[in-house]
């Protein structure tokens, strides 16, 4: 035998393969259960679903209010949307026309 090996050299064989290990362990750790691991993906998926209703939902109010838009281009305004809108605003009223009021719905008890 050519020597017994002392603890400190020993350690200091080890350190660098046990440095290399917990770097490649915190790697893998933060892979499967990390912010973007393996484990998020089912949060990822769900999301994606939740997100694409959205998307819809927006879609088809952006395509109401396109049209919306179109019927009241300045060069040929639609009368019927005109009407509505002036009289919501200005709260006009023909003579011919009669006026029913209803009483406002009771708000809902908190």
């Amino acid at each position: 035998m050519t020597g017994v090996n002392s603890p400190l050299a020993l350690m200091r064989r080890a350190a660098l393969p046990a440095l290399g290990v917990l770097i490649i362990a915190n790697f893998l750790g933060y892979a499967v259960i990390g912010e973007n691991g393996v484990l998020s993906w089912g949060d990822y998926r769900r999301l994606k679903a939740e997100r694409q209703v959205q998307l819809a939902q927006l879609e088809a109010e952006r395509a109401r209010l396109a049209h919306r838009s179109q019927l009241l281009d300045p060069r040929h305004v639609d009368p019927d949307l005109a009407e509505e809108l002036v009289r919501r605003e200005l709260g006009l009223v023909r003579p011919d026309e009669v006026i029913i009021e209803l009483e406002p719905a009771p708000a809902p008890a908190r």
